[in-house]
């Protein structure tokens, strides 16, 4: 009995340096990036095998010292990596001080609805409930559109995208619209939506949806595609003249190196940071969850709120923000600084996606990668 439990307190060991150290290469297969997402786990599978390992397996020799060596390394790694979305860490997004009926406040409502779920009710009680300015459903096809009919009556400006392949997008706004632009950058299945709003105080801002394919084996076999999906948008928006709200299912964590990257080219902001995890996936296994779900801002927005809200019969949770608009100071907040190398690993970065999906017959609907 003694001897399993050793084996045990090894076994959860070796997955939690395993799974540390495989995402440290620089592969785009699938099988190394799956482990971007389970830092939190890995960081407490890391000090339960630390903390029993010393107690009950520990001994004063080489290997035993090494072993104690490699998890304390492994708990200090990934609470650097995880640190920034707990409420010890500074926020990255202020705090609005203003009052709750401000004119100037963008509430949003982001919900992978889950395609093959027909409990439309879920989705239509939490928008009646929260009333949000605008609602972006994702993996969303002409039954969710149908269904969501009897809410979605209140937004008189949409941009509608009803796909049968997990991937269709549905944008509802009760704030106006303008060159309303669905665009398809690496893959012709794969939309993205970009449009202009104008928020009640009269300003206008930039608001781009976005949904790129997983880096899993049912989807795509490496992240190549991804990432470089992320990082055009991230690109394109550090070039809008207009205040930018960008919001969608990233299929990529906070803290991975893709996403890190896109905030250091796009210069927007992440109101997760310093307030939690706020993980939206998967609504089912509590064991298995982390934030795959994004809103992003840029410096002209500061935050009222934002939840994570209860289950729609999907295994994505939605996501609510509300966003106050203080461009007057937005120098009080300053976003991931881009350093030396930023350029060139964008650069890179998108010009393997646009190789990968050139190589799969695909005609990208995207910029220049200079």
């Amino acid at each position: 009995m003694k001897q399993a439990f050793i084996i045990l307190i090894r076994a959860l060991a070796a997955i939690a340096v395993i799974g540390t150290v495989i995402p440290l290469f620089s592969s785009e297969e699938w099988y190394v990036r799956v482990f971007d997402f389970p830092r939190l786990q890995l960081f407490f599978l890391a000090v339960i095998s630390l903390v029993l390992f010393y107690f009950f397996d520990y001994q004063h020799r080489k290997r035993g010292k090494l072993l104690l060596f490699t998890l304390v390394t492994v708990v200090v790694y990934q609470s650097i990596n995880i640190y920034p979305y707990t409420i010890l860490s500074p926020v990255q997004t202020e705090q609005t001080e203003r009052d709750l009926s401000d004119t100037t406040h963008l509430s949003i409502l982001v919900s992978n609805v889950l395609m093959t779920n027909t409990a439309y009710s879920h989705l239509i009680e939490m928008v009646n409930s929260y009333e949000p300015d605008v609602l972006l459903a994702l993996e969303s096809d002409s039954a969710w559109q149908e269904g969501l009919k009897e809410v979605t009556k209140a937004y008189p400006y949409r941009v509608e995208v009803p796909l049968p392949n997990t991937y269709g997008m549905h944008l509802y706004s009760k704030l106006p619209l303008r060159q309303k632009k669905v665009s398809y950058i690496l893959d012709d299945e794969i939309p993205s939506i970009k449009t202009y709003m104008q928020l009640r105080s009269g300003a206008w801002i930039e608001f781009r949806g976005v949904h790129p394919k997983p880096p899993v084996p049912t989807e795509e076999e490496h992240s190549r595609k991804r990432d470089a999906e992320i990082i055009i948008v991230g690109r394109e928006v550090a070039d809008s003249k207009y205040p930018v709200v960008v919001a969608g299912d990233f299929n990529d964590v906070a803290w991975s190196p893709t996403t890190r990257l896109f905030q250091e080219v796009s210069q927007l902001l992440d109101p997760r940071v310093g307030r939690g995890f706020f993980s939206t996936y998967h609504a089912h296994y509590p064991m298995f969850r982390w934030p795959l779900d994004h809103i992003f801002h840029s410096n002209h927005f500061k935050l009222v709120e934002m939840k994570r809200l209860k289950g729609i019969n999907s295994d994505h949770f939605p996501i609510f923000v509300t966003l106050s608009y203080e461009p007057d100071e937005k120098y009080e907040q300053v976003a991931p600084a881009p350093d030396e190398d930023t350029h060139e690993e964008a650069v890179e970065t998108i010009q393997e996606g646009v190789e990968e999906a050139q190589k799969e017959g695909k005609q990208p609907d995207t910029l220049t990668t200079k």
